[in-house]
């Protein structure tokens, strides 16, 4: 079965990791590579093991644009979004035999060095993907 993990973060973190903000310090050279370091190893072992399938991180919520629709009309929203405290930071897709792997596999990024407060608000969320509408129950 596959399994989405999807990891979350702050605006605050990102702005950490750009070079700080007035309202928040600047993540050292140090603390940045320790967390590269501790998600290489991460996706090399998902690798090795044969569960990563695929796994991406995604840019600050800046550079995005959200798209809805109103009354037949697509409209376009830039970020960030100051409303959101947590936004989608990276994903990664395995396959593994259960949900409760997916769940430990998730469980290890806890493990991932980031200076401060940056892990209070970090968590991953995990969600089976579905092959087909039969699954989804339809």
């Amino acid at each position: 079965m596959k399994y989405m993990i999807l990891s979350y973060a702050s605006q605050r973190d990102y702005d950490g990791m750009a070079g700080g903000t007035e309202r928040t310090p600047a993540w050292s050279a140090e603390d940045f590579a320790a967390m590269v370091e501790f998600m290489e190893a991460f996706n090399k072992e998902l690798a090795a093991s044969g569960e990563l399938v695929e796994t991406r991180g995604l840019a600050a919520p800046v550079h995005t644009r959200r798209v809805g629709n109103r009354a037949g009309q697509a409209f376009v929203t830039d970020g960030p979004y100051a409303e959101t405290q947590e936004v989608l930071a990276g994903y990664w897709v395995v396959e593994c035999e259960s949900f409760d792997r997916a769940t430990e596999i998730a469980g290890r990024l806890g493990n991932c060095p980031v200076p401060g407060d940056a892990s209070a608000n970090a968590y991953a969320d995990i969600r089976p993907i579905s092959d087909g509408a039969q699954e989804l129950g339809f």
